[in-house]
């Protein structure tokens, strides 16, 4: 299982990155139009919402299991920033792959 989430770290960066990749040459390196593009219609608004109450709840999750010390300031800072710079494609996979108990 755990080479699973590991996978899932790596597919979370790669997959999310290879579109912005593209949007960035369609636009001449410019993010001007990212966020109309991302409410462009009702069925991209939708997966937007999804994953935005998701990572939401996945955030307050996380700061619960730090305030409650649960987890330790170094990992607390590694689910934060990997959520804020990459996503939580990568994030939620990299907490499952670090609390992953056999």
């Amino acid at each position: 299982m755990k080479k699973l989430f590991l996978v899932l770290c790596i597919l979370g960066v790669v997959l999310p990155y290879y579109h912005l990749y593209h949007f960035l040459l369609e636009n001449r390196w410019s993010m001007s139009g990212f966020w109309s593009d991302i409410y462009s219609n009702h069925a991209i608004s939708m997966i937007t919402m999804d994953i935005t109450v998701a990572a939401t709840s996945y955030m307050v999750f996380i700061i619960y299991q730090f305030i409650n010390k649960k987890i330790h300031l170094k990992c607390f800072l590694k689910y934060m920033l990997s959520l804020f710079l990459v996503g939580f494609s990568l994030s939620m996979p990299l907490y499952l792959y670090d609390n992953y108990k056999n």
